[in-house]
């Protein structure tokens, strides 16, 4: 099976020839592709019916150039039927790397880190910065993998109470313990955001300054589930309703 990468450039036509950016090139030499080789590209910018990816060959390998030439353009949607942002509390550890990507394989479009009462992950300044690029490349990697064609955006660090008045449109659910069981949308929305807790949830507090900015809040079942686990399981649900 072809290489897949991520190119951030514009891929317009068959027989455009362009030198691959440093960190594609990169991984092409890791893979060490050669001269006629075939790979498989996207640039994230399509959508609808421009949506896809791109054939391409291999026509230089040197030791800081690497060129291809595009084929042949495939459409492809491998997207929700809704646009989902996950807006999460971040949680500890390198849990929120494991969520990006996963959350990247599940169809997200968008992941909104921010910090709250209760957070023991407390990111600012350039540390902010420094990870949500590092993020930003697990979804790319992830989206590589899995074979969507478009790489869900990271956006800056944010805190909660500002964050919640610019909240995207459309419906807003907040995971909360004890709420009703979750129920598929009718009709269903355009898009979706999803606001999830850290360790130890969001403080009342929270949840109230939620409720007010229009997020319902919502349940998942009777077990209580770890920060990086319930936003997925949300996320898996959606996916499942066709």
């Amino acid at each position: 099976m072809p290489a897949r990468l991520f190119v951030d450039l514009p891929l317009t036509a068959a027989g455009q020839v362009l030198d691959l950016p440093p960190g594609p090139s990169r991984h092409a030499q890791v893979l060490r592709l050669q001269p006629g080789d075939a790979i498989t590209m996207f640039d994230s910018r399509g959508e609808g019916a421009t949506e896809g990816e791109w054939t391409a060959e291999v026509t230089y390998m040197g030791r800081s150039v690497v060129q291809v030439v595009l084929c042949q353009f495939t459409p492809l949607n491998r997207e929700l039927p809704l646009a989902v942002t996950l807006a999460v509390v971040m949680p500890a550890n390198d849990r929120m790397d494991f969520l990006v990507e996963k959350a990247t394989e599940l169809g997200a479009v968008a992941l909104q880190p921010l910090v709250g009462e209760r957070s023991v992950l407390r990111l600012n300044g350039e540390r902010a910065d420094k990870k949500v690029a590092h993020w930003q490349g697990v979804a790319q990697a992830a989206t590589e993998q899995c074979g969507r064609a478009r790489v869900p955006t990271v956006h800056p660090v944010r805190a909660l109470p500002t964050w919640l008045p610019t909240a995207p449109e459309g419906l807003r659910w907040l995971a909360s313990p004890g709420a009703e069981r979750v129920q598929a949308p009718a009709p269903r929305p355009s898009a979706l955001t999803l606001l999830t807790g850290p360790e130890g949830g969001l403080s009342p507090a929270e949840e109230a300054a939620a409720m007010a900015c229009g997020f319902a809040r919502i349940g998942l079942g009777p077990r209580i589930l770890r920060a990086d686990t319930a936003p997925l399981a949300v996320l898996a649900w959606l996916g499942l309703q066709g």
